[in-house]
């Protein structure tokens, strides 16, 4: 068969001479080939044992998405689909309705950033059933660092996933071990699913269990929380600590009162997840509450969701922070130009004397890696001052070794106030 194709070679070059250079061409380039199918195939035997199977595809992640340019056996023996069928094909032929929207986002957002992503969604086979499939995806870079293409290892969890639901259900459900408790507890996942509420939980906020099932965390929370919730599954033990981290925040019961809470986050990690449990303590006055919405025939979630909201970075010349860029709502928020607080350390224009000291040790811990929330009073247009909350996180550099940067989401927090008028 070579031979064949060397003759018509042959015949499409001019001399001898030219057959033999282009015939060495062809050569070292099927002996390049083959040198990297050898080592693709051993990198394959090298990770088959910790994954089901492997997907490359090219960079572009712009609709319709990245095309597919190899797969592995493991991968056609996962999903039903032949090689022929998925190449040139983009990984959204296993997504179906059940896929969950919100951790694609989160993956196309992180792989925007050249970053790789770990995560888990219902996928779907080519015979239409459904499964539960565990992603970690990595840049391919070429000799000068740029990214080519991206790979997945997939893992195919879904008899786990029944598994440690079940372990759950026996271990972390309080109402049968803790009978006396008042503990007010839930368990949410990466995709803000709520893996366990207890009972407590339950009457805080006026869901059934199965209602819960339905019910994603973020959606008990006013919109302005997202940014510290959804931060929580990007840090560490260490950052949260072994005590948790204790933060206030207004819960939406299923009527649509708010109830303000304290309370404290921790890191459930389990083999193949990661859990948030909060621990919640009633800290409002239900009956002034309910008062002050008949008296006033006020919707209070809906004005807390009107607050508005701005973002903020900050840089380190040294140990001088230095205020780089502010969203355009910093404006609205403050009554400040944006280009009056540019570029130097002007944060006693807009922050409470009193709160300096407070909001400056808030910055430094983020600069020593460690997300950070806080509440301070910020200047407002009208010369007063309002209660903020500001959360921000370490941006590192390239070698993951400095913080370079600090980036920051602030949101007003009047609804405290308010619902104690």
């Amino acid at each position: 068969m070579w031979s064949d194709k060397l003759n018509k070679l042959k015949k499409w070059c001019k001399d001898e001479e030219s057959f033999e250079k282009v015939k060495d061409v062809v050569e070292d380039f099927i002996e390049e080939r083959n040198e990297k199918t050898k080592r693709l195939r051993l990198l394959e035997s090298a990770i088959r044992s910790d994954y089901d199977s492997i997907l490359i595809t090219e960079l572009s992640l712009e609709a319709p998405g990245p095309k597919i340019v190899y797969v592995n056996d493991g991968f056609c023996k996962m999903t039903g689909y032949s090689k022929e069928e998925v190449i040139g094909q983009t990984p959204r032929i296993l997504q179906g309705p059940k896929t969950d929207r919100t951790v694609l986002n989160r993956l196309k957002n992180r792989l925007k950033e050249g970053r790789s992503f770990f995560g888990q969604t219902i996928n779907y086979k080519k015979d239409g059933s459904e499964f539960v499939n565990q992603w970690d995806i990595h840049p391919l870079k070429d000799k000068e660092g740029n990214i080519t293409h991206w790979v997945s290892y997939q893992h195919d969890i879904t008899e786990r996933k029944r598994a440690e639901e079940q372990l759950l259900d026996q271990k972390l459900e309080f109402d049968s071990l803790r009978k006396q408790s008042k503990r007010t507890v839930v368990d949410v996942d990466i995709q803000g699913n709520i893996v366990m509420a207890n009972k407590s939980f339950r009457e805080l906020v006026g869901y059934s269990k199965d209602e819960l099932k339905r019910v994603k965390a973020w959606d008990l929370f006013p919109e302005k929380y997202m940014h510290m919730l959804s931060g929580w599954f990007e840090r560490s033990d260490a950052e949260i600590g072994s005590d948790g981290e204790e933060f206030k925040s207004i819960l939406k019961h299923k009527s649509g009162v708010p109830i303000q809470v304290k309370a404290n986050a921790q890191i459930l990690d389990l083999k193949d997840q990661r859990l948030i449990r909060v621990e919640f303590q009633n800290i409002s006055l239900k009956k002034r509450v309910m008062d002050a919405l008949k008296k006033r025939n006020l919707n209070y979630v809906r004005m807390v969701e009107k607050a508005s909201e701005f973002t903020y970075e900050v840089a380190f010349e040294g140990n001088k922070p230095v205020f780089q860029s502010f969203s355009n709502d910093f404006s609205k928020v403050t009554g400040l130009s944006k280009d009056s607080v540019v570029g130097e350390w002007t944060a006693e224009k807009f922050v409470h004397e009193d709160d300096i000291e407070t909001y400056w040790s808030h910055l430094k811990k983020v600069q020593k890696g460690k997300s950070s929330t806080c509440e301070y009073r910020l200047l407002s247009k009208d010369g007063n001052y309002i209660e903020v909350l500001d959360y921000c996180k370490p941006q590192w550099d390239d070698q993951k070794k400095t913080v370079c940067s600090i980036r920051c989401a602030v949101s007003l927090d009047e609804a405290y106030k308010k619902t104690e008028a």
